[in-house]
């Protein structure tokens, strides 16, 4: 049998301070930073670039027996859609899986549909509609690979190519421009 005291036992005050935080130090007494006017030995790359190479992929994943309505996602590297979603997207990666529905306006750089996306859909490098795949809607896409028997139904089109700068429209010298 279990007694209280033992398992609700209070520390020691040694042993708690030793567990508690320890607030940062100010720069200037932080081992590998110079004192003020001073240069650095082995200077230590700057706190907030190391997280920056720490950060892992955001990626947002839509269960299969769950349903979101009315969101707007933002700062997502991937979006998993297994379930239902209406929402605003603007993102760098798309998937849809085969029982997913997607409704709403997204903007991303690859989009990858075994399910159904109704809406706007604007994908900046490669749209991949596999044969499983339903999109209807406004669809705009840089690249597009379309697999035997995937439907697509609405207004579809190329992005625009003036807003990207093509080789054989850039000005050479001694070509004259016209104006």
């Amino acid at each position: 049998m279990l007694q209280k005291d033992g398992f609700f036992r209070r520390r020691d005050e040694g042993a708690f301070r030793a567990t508690q935080p320890i607030p940062p130090a100010p720069a200037s007494e932080r081992p590998g930073t110079p004192a003020p006017g001073t240069a650095a030995a082995h200077p230590e790359p700057a706190r907030h670039e190391h997280k920056g190479e720490e950060r892992k992929e955001a990626k947002l994943i839509v269960g299969p027996d769950i349903k979101m309505k009315g969101v707007e996602v933002t700062d997502c590297d991937t979006l998993v859609v297994e379930g239902r979603m209406e929402a605003t997207l603007d993102s760098r990666v798309l998937q849809i899986a085969q029982n997913g529905v997607f409704q709403g306006t997204v903007a991303v750089d690859q989009a990858e549909i075994h399910g159904k996306l109704e809406g706007e859909l604007t994908v900046r490098k490669q749209l991949v509609i596999h044969g499983t795949g339903k999109v209807s809607g406004k669809i705009r896409y840089a690249k597009i690979k379309v697999e035997e028997g995937a439907e697509i139904a609405g207004e579809i089109a190329m992005l625009d190519k003036a807003a990207q700068p093509s080789p054989a429209l850039t000005r050479r010298p001694g070509v004259p421009t016209t104006q």
